[in-house]
């Protein structure tokens, strides 16, 4: 036979009872609740886990509750309020040519363009140059949907190697665009890994 036990917050509770017995526990808090469960098994008991609940005080007051939830609030809008720089039209042409030369170098080793790299490569590249170009502001904003867009169209438009040529471009600007934009900007943190 074990016996154990647990103190839990609830705003109201209403006690349930039962024929098993149970033991009291003290809380100190002013807004706990004392639940109590018998892990007894007899022969004539129909559930093995019995509970008792009981309503030891009241509930916490309003102006705890407020303090908390406006203290989240000034968290949340804080993060909210951030704007990330706009982009820059100078950079995007830089690192559009960097990605253009590696993608070409990456997919070359693939036998499974043939005659269609120049345009898997010219694919991937107009569209990750027009996601530099109007939404990549820094750290924070490399997003997943123009690699998305990479291997859709070059699916769409019935050519090989779509999954894999997204890959490498979505490979290629973790590792590279945000550590490039940082030099760019000189924010560079020192770290060249």
């Amino acid at each position: 036979m074990a016996m154990s036990k647990a103190a839990v917050s609830f705003p109201s509770v209403t006690p349930i009872t039962s024929n098993q017995n149970s033991t009291s526990l003290n809380s100190s808090s002013s807004s706990s609740v004392s639940l109590f469960s018998s892990l007894s098994k007899s022969p004539s008991s129909s559930s093995s886990f019995p509970l008792t609940l009981k309503r030891t005080t009241a509930s916490p007051s309003p102006s705890v509750l407020f303090s908390f939830f406006s203290s989240k609030n000034k968290q949340v809008n804080g993060a909210s309020e951030y704007k990330f720089p706009d982009p820059i039209p100078e950079f995007a042409e830089a690192e559009t040519e960097k990605f253009r030369a590696n993608l070409i170098k990456k997919l070359t080793k693939k036998d499974i363009y043939g005659e269609s790299i120049e345009e898997v490569v010219g694919i991937c590249t107009e569209i990750f140059n027009t996601f530099l170009h109007t939404e990549y502001g820094g750290p924070g904003t490399l997003l997943v949907i123009p690699f998305i867009d990479m291997a859709d169209t070059l699916t769409e438009r019935g050519l090989p190697g779509a999954p894999q040529a997204a890959r490498a471009a979505v490979v290629w600007a973790q590792k590279h665009v945000d550590k490039d934009w940082n030099k760019w900007t000189g924010e560079d943190d020192g770290d060249d890994n």
